[in-house]
This record gives structure tokens, C-alpha cells and sequence, in this order.
């Protein structure tokens, strides 16, 4: 695996959060080196939400014991609480991603009523091989406080990077999990606005009322 000087790693992460600055939505990362943080020397970014919704292993199961970036340990019962839960995929050097922060938050506060939680995933929070990156955790707790969050960021795995997390090219990515831990609806890439992810929930959740009734 290569490894990228400290020095290096600062400045490739200045000119990332320039890129993303000058974005609306998502920034997009090269899949063949997901060493996240600042690890891909080749950062791209997309200056639109996806117009579509993207489809990514969907009708799977998420089975998963994970720790947040406080040490708490979260498994896939997580989800039995709660009618819905929204999973955002985000790195810390995502501008995009970071302005959607505190609505989501919001979201997660306004939403509980109606069985809506909202679950964070840093996926720069390990390299390719789910080894933690410290830096970036530590990056995380300050979004966190800064950002005023208190939904879980969590940190992914290698059993995670190798599946349901394999394939992502760009952040933020969402997707939505039903209260038996399968994913559902559809995967969303891009930052939205807190009214455009409301509308987008309560559809799911109409989705989900429906299949059930």
C-alpha cells in the first residue's frame, strides 16, 4: 500500500476541500485507492446531485457490529428502534458533505416522531485494508461538535469496504435501511437541502406503509 508523506497529505487535502468548495453537491474519489482522508492523489468532484437515483446493492441484509468515533459499540439491531434509518456515507475532507451535516441533524431530531433516524458513516475513517485512521477520527469528532450532531458517526470495517461499502466513487452517498436491516428504496449521491431530504423520506416511508399494508 503507498504511503503518502504527512506533508503530502495536508496540502492533497487543501487543494480536496478547495475542489469540493467550489461544488454544490458531491465530491467523487477514484475507487482503486480508497485510502480516503487524503490518501487518493487523484480527487475529482461533481458539482451536481445525481438526477437519478443510483442503485447500489440493493435487497441486501446489513449485518455489522461497529464502533463509533465516541467507542460505542453499534450492531445492525440499531435499526429495529426505528421505522427507517438513513445511512450517509461521508469523508471528512468533503466540503458537500459537512454543509449537509447539520441538516441531517435536523432531520434526525424533527423525524424521530414518525420512526426516522439518520446514521453517519466516515468512510475515511480507515484505509482499504480497515486499518483506523486516527487523523480522520479525530477530524470526525470535531465535525461533530462543531456541526452540533448526535446521530453516530461510525467507522466502517474491512467487511464493510468489501461490501456494501465497495464500489462507492463518490460522497456523499445515502441509503435507507427498514427496521429488519434491509437496505431499501434507493441510493442518493450528492448533498440535499434539509426540505429536499424530508421529501424524500416521507416517500420512502409512504413506500414502506404501502408494502406492509
Amino acid at each position: 500500500m503507498k504511503i503518502i508523506p504527512l506533508s503530502k497529505r495536508i496540502m492533497i487535502g487543501f487543494l480536496t476541500g478547495m475542489f469540493c468548495i467550489m461544488t454544490l453537491t458531491a465530491c467523487a474519489e477514484k475507487q482503486d485507492n480508497m485510502k480516503n482522508t487524503t490518501g487518493s492523489e487523484t480527487v475529482s468532484d461533481a458539482s451536481e446531485p445525481s438526477s437519478e437515483p443510483v442503485i447500489n446493492n440493493q435487497n441486501i441484509k446489513l449485518t455489522f457490529s461497529l464502533e463509533d468515533i465516541a467507542g460505542k459499540t453499534y450492531t445492525n439491531e440499531m435499526f429495529q428502534d426505528y421505522k427507517l434509518t438513513m445511512v450517509n456515507v461521508f469523508t471528512t475532507w468533503c466540503t458537500p458533505c459537512i454543509n449537509e451535516i447539520p441538516d441531517l441533524e435536523k432531520l434526525n431530531q424533527e423525524m424521530a416522531e414518525q420512526g426516522v433516524a439518520v446514521a453517519g458513516i466516515v468512510l475515511d475513517a480507515v484505509d482499504e485494508e480497515g486499518n483506523i485512521d486516527e487523523e480522520a477520527v479525530q477530524k470526525a469528532e470535531l465535525l461533530a461538535e462543531r456541526t452540533g450532531a448526535t446521530y453516530p458517526f461510525l467507522i466502517p470495517d474491512a467487511d464493510g469496504l468489501d461490501g456494501r461499502l465497495k464500489g462507492i466513487d463518490a460522497v456523499p452517498e445515502t441509503f435507507f435501511v427498514d427496521q429488519e436491516g434491509n437496505i431499501v428504496g434507493e441510493t442518493f449521491v450528492g448533498s440535499r437541502s434539509f426540505n429536499e431530504w424530508k421529501t424524500i423520506v416521507e416517500a420512502q416511508l409512504n413506500s414502506l406503509t404501502g408494502e406492509r399494508s
